[in-house]
């Protein structure tokens, strides 16, 4: 499996995408064109907190595949009337990053994005507090 990151408009780590291609080594992606992996802490919760959810969704273009989105989930509101909702959305399909603040070029999110993988990867990979589903 190669994840193609040449020209993408973030700094998208092999580190990064070598891991998501270990995550994904058990499954088989013949025939399919998209593929997306949900990352959830068990314990989170509005009330409590936790480690946000993550998605992201892959697309395969020929023999590749590329990074369509990144985003990273919260709880709005509280008690009973809160939801998940869109805490940052790095979309590198429509070259938009989205946070609670509004919509800007993609590039506008360089440092945010730097912040946000390597805090991710240390989450993932040396607390182990995801859960992952793959569909």
């Amino acid at each position: 499996m190669k994840i193609n990151t040449s020209n993408l408009p973030l700094p998208v780590t092999s580190k990064l995408t070598d891991t998501i291609k270990d995550a994904l080594k058990e499954e088989d992606l013949n025939g399919k064109t998209s593929v997306t992996l949900n990352f959830r802490d068990p314990d989170y919760s509005a009330e409590t907190g936790g480690y946000h959810p993550v998605e992201i969704m892959l697309k395969r273009q020929g023999d590749e595949w590329h990074i369509l989105y990144i985003t990273d989930f919260c709880y709005a509101g509280i008690g009973p009337y809160a939801e998940l909702v869109k805490d940052l959305d790095f979309d590198f399909g429509a070259g938009v990053f989205q946070t609670s603040y509004g919509y800007f070029r993609i590039e506008e999110g360089l440092d945010v994005y730097v912040v946000w993988e390597h805090n991710f990867l240390q989450y993932w990979l040396k607390f182990d507090v995801y859960d992952i589903k793959v569909s």
